[in-house]
């Protein structure tokens, strides 16, 4: 038998899987989604951290971080005064963290307009990040309703995106402007970037435009369409206010419900991915 090292090496913990929430539309429920999924992932374990990337950082106020405790956000991050590490800050979900974001955002374009790498300012910072094995399961970046320097940022810094997708009449007029600026980034950026899935949003079943809208969808994009539809409700809509998800202000309503049975969706289309013939 071989001796045994007298001081092994930890355990290496595996690297997190890092999903764009991304729509150039907005009033889609992008942020609403990064707060109720991240907050249902966190429930069954999966350690999660979100990345605000909207200046609006309607994300933070959405999980209770008031403007006072923004003291290092995701600007700093981008421009290079401050590491990932240094700008999380812990939510009241247990499991749950935040990168917030302030209106500072909103300048970046022009400051990193001349720099190197301006692209790549995120996917450089997560990757240091998942260097010092940071124990997170998933990181949910949340884009602003725009597809400029921060949505491309988070794009190339992502493995997938998910897009959540209204029920209403240019729903689709709109997703292919989305699907072919996804498409440049893969070719150009981040060969590696897929979509995780677009989410049907704010659907109303007393609406037959929202019936009509979901089944163009599905015809369209097929099982990239996630089964789970998140209804249009107001317990939803009230929970930010209260600076709480919806999971925690109201968990039996429909929104909330709804929320939990995407999450469990996504992490068993990720355990698919690593159990399918490529992995085999």
């Amino acid at each position: 038998m071989s001796p045994q090292s007298p001081n092994p090496e930890p355990e290496s913990k595996p690297e997190p899987r890092i999903l764009v929430i991304a729509n150039q539309k907005g009033g889609v429920g992008k942020t609403t989604t990064a707060i109720n999924l991240g907050t249902a992932l966190a429930a069954v374990g999966q350690n999660t951290l979100i990345i605000d990337l909207d200046p609006q950082g309607n994300a933070s106020t959405g999980l209770g971080i008031s403007r006072h405790d923004r003291k290092i956000t995701s600007y700093d991050v981008l421009v290079g005064s401050a590491s990932l590490d240094e700008a999380i800050v812990a939510t009241r979900i247990p499991g749950l963290n935040i990168v917030p974001a302030t209106v500072d955002l909103s300048g970046s374009e022009f400051e990193l307009a001349g720099e190197p790498r301006r692209n790549f300012r995120l996917r450089d910072a997560l990757e240091l990040f998942a260097c010092s094995n940071s124990g997170f399961s998933y990181v949910l970046i949340d884009c602003p309703p725009a597809l400029g320097l921060l949505t491309v940022n988070a794009m190339v810094a992502a493995h997938a995106a998910i897009v959540p997708l209204q029920c209403e009449f240019f729903a689709l007029e709109g997703l292919s402007q989305l699907l072919k600026t996804i498409e440049r980034v893969r070719l150009s950026l981040n060969p590696s970037l897929e979509i995780q899935g677009v989410i049907l949003t704010m659907f109303d079943k007393r609406n037959n435009l929202s019936d009509q809208v979901a089944s163009d969808v599905r015809a369209h994009l097929g099982d990239k369409v996630y089964e789970t539809i998140i209804p249009r409700n107001v317990r939803i809509s009230e929970a930010p206010s209260h600076g709480l998800p919806a999971l925690v202000y109201d968990l039996r309503c429909p929104g909330s419900q709804a929320y939990i049975k995407l999450a469990g969706e996504l992490i068993q289309r990720e355990r698919a991915r690593f159990s399918g013939p490529l992995a085999a």
